[in-house]
């Protein structure tokens, strides 16, 4: 599904982020060759053998390459850490490898202080004189906060914690719908997606107005 909304999209020398689901050597090979951009993938189970070998590398890892300390947010105080090699550029099973990498996020929570670690492994296309660590851990931080984001958008505009469909197929393709429908709505740049939501519910012109889906789409509605 990923390749086919890519093609609409100018992604030329650019960074494509994805997480696990989307960590597929198809994928790599076709943002790197056919469209000459970047990837920066999440690495988990479903590649095992790039998984151990990455985790395996960095073992015994020592002082990290860059430490990024955030102010405190949301009642957490977090500290990332971040090391980098393309030592496994030529070994790991797959393609265009630039460098490969793995982030520990350090949090405290502030009332609490309940302490937590989060072990991220991934590769990227670009290598170390086209993104240092710092610019790796930027773009992998920037990844989640978009991630983050879509999922509190879900779970508050559209309550999708109550949602009753759970049998078969059914919630994980409400859940697509409801992230294309956030999607659009982001893509049309508005400041609040739960406004533009409430705009639209329950109006079927004013939707086809704001996609112009018809010939007589009133273009003021799109803005």
């Amino acid at each position: 599904m990923a390749i086919p909304l890519l093609e609409a999209i100018d992604i030329e020398g650019k960074e494509v982020t994805a997480d696990a689901l989307l960590t597929q050597r198809k994928l790599a090979a076709y943002l790197v060759q056919e469209r000459q951009a970047h990837y920066h993938f999440t690495v988990k189970g479903n590649q095992r053998g790039v998984l151990q070998d990455v985790a395996l590398f960095f073992q015994d890892r020592q002082q990290p390459d860059f430490v990024q300390d955030t102010p405190p947010d949301h009642g957490r105080i977090e500290t990332r850490k971040i090391w980098t090699t393309p030592e496994l550029n030529g070994y790991l099973d797959f393609p265009h490898v630039g460098q490969a990498f793995v982030v520990e996020r350090h949090s405290i929570e502030k009332k609490t202080g309940i302490r937590s670690c989060e072990i991220a492994y991934g590769i990227t296309s670009r290598s170390p004189e086209q993104a240092d660590p710092q610019r790796v851990l930027k773009v992998n931080r920037g990844h989640w906060t978009i991630e983050n984001s879509c999922h509190y958008i879900i779970d508050w505009n559209f309550d999708e914690d109550r949602s009753r469909i759970r049998t078969g197929y059914g919630p994980e393709n409400v859940t697509r719908l409801r992230r294309f429908a956030v999607g659009v709505i982001k893509s049309k740049g508005v400041r609040s997606v739960a406004q533009k939501m409430r705009e639209l519910t329950r109006n079927v012109r004013s939707v086809l107005d704001y996609l112009r889906m018809t010939k007589n789409s009133c273009k003021t509605a799109c803005h």
